[in-house]
């Protein structure tokens, strides 16, 4: 039988990670596919990724895309994903107002939470070499005031995500605006960096004092073992963008063959079936409804 699917809140399933004394994963994907082949691998939840979302239009990840836009692509992967989806708002798409509008509409839509960072609007994707400027601290500060006046239920979660660190502007600032972050009503923090290994984030946490969840993006210092981190204070791992790497990588190499050969025959055994797309379909489910 063909059922809607149901997922459980990213609040609950942090809970449940924490309490396990392990730090939940997640993985970027810019459509439902990619969300469910991140469920059948066992992941927690999935980040609705800017980045992905934007490249999977061949758009830099830079403010382009509208709240509209962004927002049925994440809708589309929760409603076939049976694990959490956390969307990647940027800064909220402006002002108060607009940071307003953006949680009455992913709440709405059953997006059960949202990350918001501290850049001015518009934002750049932070590993891009171009000025990273923040907003000033109390002004976002307002703006995560409002997302959780805004919020309808207790599970909704808001993420408030500094890019101090992005900003060249050090620990020191990535951990007063936390705690301001803290104060104002966020439910966890992301604190993002690209150096190359993970002594800033060591650094934070060792001054952090466990005053909510920390939420980490190592794409940049990738061998930090989630265990490891787990143990250093982590609460939750986004790789946010090795699907839409993956992918690229793959599909390259895909068409390369398929041109270089002249048939598929070499490639036949490194792809997925036509079946095991069915599969990913529910179409077996789906077709006995024409006879239910």
């Amino acid at each position: 039988m063909l059922k809607p699917v149901t997922y459980p809140s990213f609040r609950s399933v942090l809970a449940h990670r924490q309490s396990q004394g392990k730090a939940a994963r997640l993985v970027g994907a810019h459509d439902t596919l990619g969300g469910r082949l991140a469920q059948e691998a066992g992941f927690d939840g999935v980040w609705a990724s800017s980045l992905e979302i934007s490249a999977a239009r061949c758009l830099p990840d830079a403010s382009v895309l509208t709240m509209t836009e962004y927002l049925g692509s994440a809708v589309h992967t929760q409603r076939g994903t049976g694990i959490p989806v956390v969307a990647d708002v940027d800064t909220g798409y402006g002002n108060n107002l607009n940071v307003t509008h953006m949680v009455h509409e992913y709440e709405a839509a059953g997006i059960t939470a949202v990350c918001l960072e501290d850049k001015l609007y518009p934002k750049m994707n932070s590993f891009v070499s171009a000025p990273q400027t923040l907003l000033d601290a109390e002004t976002f500060c307002s703006k995560i005031r409002v997302a959780k006046q805004a919020q309808r239920t207790d599970d909704f979660f808001v993420i408030a995500r500094t890019e101090a660190l992005i900003d060249g502007l050090g620990v020191p600032v990535a951990l007063d605006r936390c705690h301001a972050y803290v104060d104002a009503g966020a439910d966890a923090v992301l604190v993002h960096s690209k150096d190359r290994t993970n002594e800033p984030i060591l650094a934070f946490l060792q001054q952090w004092e466990d005053r909510a969840p920390v939420v980490i993006v190592p794409t940049t210092y990738p061998d930090w073992h989630v265990d490891d981190a787990a143990k250093a204070g982590v609460s939750a791992v986004i790789y946010a963008n090795h699907g839409l790497r993956a992918t690229m990588h793959a599909l390259r190499d895909a068409y390369r063959s398929i041109l270089d050969n002249g048939t598929t025959t070499d490639l036949e055994g490194q792809i997925a079936s036509v079946g095991d797309i069915f599969a990913v379909q529910q179409l077996t489910a789906w077709r006995g409804l024409e006879t239910a």
